[in-house]
């Protein structure tokens, strides 16, 4: 809606733009002036600055600037003409209707909008009922908790053509009115209108402010043709622009300073259930424009969480990519993609109602940066195993760099891809070179060949190992009894950057235990995935799938007690020291069992072939131990033996 200039002019005298700024940020007088930490970048030192007399704010850190209308604006997520309408009831102002026609439109609109309140009340009371009852039961399978229910105000729509229409034409809402609402349907061939949902769960969908402007039906019936069904578009609803949610979101995130776009409305009432109030949802298509400038409206960098099957990676690249003109210097977007075939529902349950949080906060913690997602999308795409095919992947790099619209922002995603892709091709190198000097020195398990916990002569920690250590008297007897590879694991949960350097060995040893077997396996693959991994994240990410008790048991309270050598306070070259140590006398024990029972082999059967055998790994057993890297090359030997048995 326009306004005129000298009603906008007296809006923005009459109130004052620190009393609209001190709701939300402490301010100090300094002078005519006030100052205070900016709302909208994270600052110790205080860089926003307020002037009631010039009536804008400004911040020498981050450059945002405005009046009291664009504060509130940007704060709050509301549009134009929803902060006017508030800050001119703050000031005891009657807003101006600027012609007939927009008097009539507004009318219009507030009709409408009584039509479906009035809509979701009758479908709230029609869930509370008796022919309620199959809806009730579908709520009680979900878990939904009735406060939840409630603060939703979910309903059911009867399986009836003209339930609702009695109903509203009873209350003097005419049928007309009902049409346009979306609320029934009028065949085009002239014959009676009929409802549009039947036989559903209902869940009215609002706008910024919290008002109902149309519904989303969940069908009870597996023979329904569609499982969702929207509103059409009306004047009150345009699909693309809406998102489910928003106006409780807009509140949380202001706390949380983040928003999550889930998938679906289920999606989001399992987040806020479990405690995470600041999710919404777009209305059945892909993201749009329109509602990645409403998500940047609540947070600065949202986060997709999105399925982890193939629709959910196709999903997330749309977003992506259609995020790309729209990027600006601190506005970005963040991906957490589930485990395959889960949902946030699903991880809330199995994690257990106490853990739902947790598990899902893990998850959002581990989200990927918008330019890494798309690294990988040209990773998947490009392979680089030739010159020529290296160009291409240079090429694409360019061209999807090149559809950021912001020059600085495109100018550091291209320096990133840059040096990711010099990265990729000096490891490339290097393993065609190790590959070469393998073959000619015969392998793992030989003197001079790669030692475990390096690269290129360097542990990624440059945690080589160092003198002045522990006594290794005190480290081997700490990890002599029968909980060896839990101790193993915690040096690895205390210290995730000592993952990437013993990667390979970790991931060939056979261990029998199945829980730890598994928790090996998700704090490699978490690993993998994330090359800045930190103690407290990667803990939060196995209590989030759910390995609560054993995480705890190695890596808790009291294990930081009894495991002392794997503390996060003691020294990264310490305990890549004991972890040295800990894989090699490993190596020994596993070396100690193929032994023996080469020596029953022998006994049993005494032939050339099988005393070569016991030969050989009685002659490995008896090679010099000149350094902690010759004994992580014997058990690379061992290893490698292992594998091939």
């Amino acid at each position: 809606m326009a306004y005129p200039p000298e009603f906008i002019e007296e809006l923005r005298h009459r109130v004052g733009i620190a009393e609209v700024v001190g709701r939300r940020v402490a301010l100090k007088k300094r002078g005519r002036e006030y100052t205070g930490l900016c709302p909208f970048h994270n600052e110790k030192t205080p860089s926003f600055t307020v002037s009631d007399d010039k009536g804008f704010f400004h911040c020498f850190g981050c450059g945002a600037h405005g009046s009291a209308i664009d504060f509130v604006m940007r704060t709050e997520g509301l549009s134009f003409p929803e902060t006017v309408e508030r800050l001119a009831g703050q000031a005891g102002m009657d807003v101006p209707r600027v012609s007939a026609a927009e008097r009539a439109r507004d009318d219009r609109r507030s009709e409408l909008l009584a039509v479906v309140e009035a809509a979701a009340g009758w479908f709230e009371s029609q869930l509370a009922a008796g022919i309620g009852a199959e809806a009730r039961a579908y709520v009680d399978q979900r878990g939904l908790r009735p406060d939840t229910v409630a603060g939703f105000r979910i309903g059911f729509a009867p399986n009836r053509r003209d339930a609702l229409k009695t109903a509203m034409l009873a209350r003097d809402f005419t049928e007309a009115q009902l049409i346009e609402a979306g609320l029934l349907i009028s065949p085009e061939d002239g014959g009676t209108s009929y409802d549009r949902f039947r036989d559903r769960l209902m869940f009215p969908i609002t706008d910024r402010r919290g008002r109902v402007i149309a519904f989303g039906g969940r069908a009870l019936s597996a023979q329904a043709r569609a499982k969702y069904l929207n509103s059409p578009e009306t004047p009150l609803f345009h699909k693309g622009r809406v998102l489910y949610n928003h106006a409780n979101a807009r509140i949380a995130a202001q706390t949380e300073r983040s928003v999550v776009l889930a998938e679906g409305y289920m999606d989001v009432i399992a987040l806020a259930q479990a405690g995470l109030a600041h999710a919404v949802a777009p209305l059945g298509t892909a993201v749009t424009e329109e509602q990645l400038g409403e998500l940047w409206r609540l947070a600065p960098e949202p986060v997709l969480c999105l399925d982890g099957d193939t629709a959910g990676w196709r999903a997330a690249l749309r977003a992506a990519e259609r995020a790309l003109p729209l990027l600006k210097p601190g506005y970005s977007l963040r991906f957490a993609l589930l485990p395959e075939g889960r949902d946030p529902d699903d991880l809330i349950k199995d994690a257990g109602p106490e853990n739902g949080a947790a598990a899902i906060r893990a998850v959002l913690e581990t989200a990927l940066p918008l330019s890494e997602l798309l690294w990988r999308k040209l990773r998947q795409e490009q392979p680089i195993d030739t010159p020529e095919r290296r160009a291409a992947f240079g090429s694409a790099i360019r061209d999807l760099a090149g559809r950021i619209g912001e020059p600085r922002v495109r100018e550091f995603y291209l320096d990133e891809f840059n040096e990711k892709l010099t990265i990729l091709l000096d490891k490339s190198r290097d393993r065609r070179s190790f590959r070469s000097g393998r073959q000619a020195r015969g392998g793992y398990g030989h003197k001079g060949g790669r030692q475990s916990g390096y690269r290129s002569g360097r542990m990624r920690t440059d945690a080589a190992p160092a003198q002045g250590l522990p006594p290794a008297s005190r480290l081997k007897a700490s990890l002599s009894d029968g909980r060896r590879d839990e101790k193993l694991l915690a040096m690895l949960v205390f210290h995730p950057a000592l993952i990437e350097p013993f990667h390979e060995v970790i991931a060939a040893l056979k261990l029998a235990n199945p829980d730890l077997d598994r928790l090996r396996t998700a704090i490699l693959e978490l690993a993998a995935r994330r090359p800045d991994l930190d103690s407290a994240s990667l803990k939060s990410h196995l209590v989030g799938i759910g390995q609560v008790e054993i995480v705890d048991r190695i890596a808790g309270p009291k294990a930081a007690n009894e495991y002392w050598f794997a503390r996060p306070d003691v020294k990264s070259e310490e305990v890549a020291a004991g972890l040295h140590q800990a894989l090699a006398r490993r190596g020994r024990v596993g070396m100690d069992e193929e032994i023996r029972a080469r020596q029953h082999a022998l006994a049993a059967q005494m032939s050339p072939e099988v005393w070569e055998n016991f030969r050989a790994i009685k002659d490995d057993e008896l090679r010099p131990n000149d350094s902690d890297e010759a004994d992580v090359d014997r058990l690379r030997g061992y290893l490698d033996r292992e594998k091939a048995v």
